[in-house]
């Protein structure tokens, strides 16, 4: 049920972290993979490690906000893969924390840019690939920052990722009746390799305010976008599915 056998898919932010973990776990269970990133050093030793394990992977890497970059990862899914089945746009950032009085426009527009323009934009190419197939699983990386919880000097990110589950939302509605469907991940903290560069009191902190009283792996946030890229989650279009180890409803 979970399995990806046949599928081509597409994982961007897949140097490191949420996105690597979730492109060796498509490649486990059978999809094939256009791997994206900025660092072409590490997609490459990503896709090195997929193959030696009998998976099959490309790698292209560019900036996500640039359009050429969507258009052309969907393009390497087609000629190496005959098509695209599943997108998973994980790709961004945190960007600057400042309070809005202290944002420059520059510097919000960059956010917004990064994890909300990246997104429409591959969308935009994506979609009509999937439904040259007969549908399939768009997925965004969201987070409870913007939906569930505010946090202060993070109001250009919050605004980006509750942006991308209204995205979420309308093509889920507008492409249901073609087979596609469309989801919004949200993770919790995960421990990835800027999350291990804080301060142990800034991990503290961030470990309490989940109910878990821990920060995620890599890999168990793979696990729920395996969930929603695969026909285990038939059903399932147009939510924002919480990966967030109980920080949304934590009070203690």
């Amino acid at each position: 049920m979970f399995a990806l056998t046949g599928k081509a898919a597409i994982v961007t932010g897949a140097s490191s972290g949420i996105g690597r973990a979730t492109a060796k776990l498509f490649a486990e269970q059978g999809a094939r993979l256009v791997v994206a990133a900025r660092r072409q050093a590490e997609l490459d030793a990503l896709v090195a490690e997929i193959e030696a394990a009998g998976g099959s992977a490309t790698a292209l890497a560019g900036d996500v906000r640039d359009e050429a970059h969507a258009k052309a990862l969907v393009e390497l899914a087609a000629e190496r893969f005959g098509g695209l089945d599943v997108a998973f746009n994980n790709a961004g950032a945190v960007g600057a924390m400042v309070p809005v009085p202290d944002m420059t426009p520059a510097t919000w527009q960059e956010t917004i840019d990064t994890n909300l323009t990246s997104a429409y934009l591959g969308a935009r190419h994506q979609i009509p690939a999937m439904l040259a197939r007969g549908g399939g699983s768009l997925i965004f990386t969201s987070s409870f920052v913007g939906y569930t919880a505010g946090m202060p000097g993070m109001a250009a990110y919050a605004a980006a990722k509750a942006g991308l589950i209204g995205l979420t939302q309308v093509l889920a509605a507008e492409y249901g009746p073609k087979g596609l469907r469309v989801n919004a991940l949200l993770p919790g903290g995960t421990d990835t390799p800027g999350a291990t560069t804080t301060t142990p009191q800034a991990r503290a902190f961030v470990e309490a305010i989940h109910a878990l009283k821990r920060m995620a792996r890599p890999e168990e946030i793979a696990r729920s976008a395996l969930y929603l890229a695969s026909d285990a989650s038939s059903f399932t279009t147009g939510t924002a599915l919480f990966a967030d180890g109980g920080i949304s409803i934590n009070r203690t």
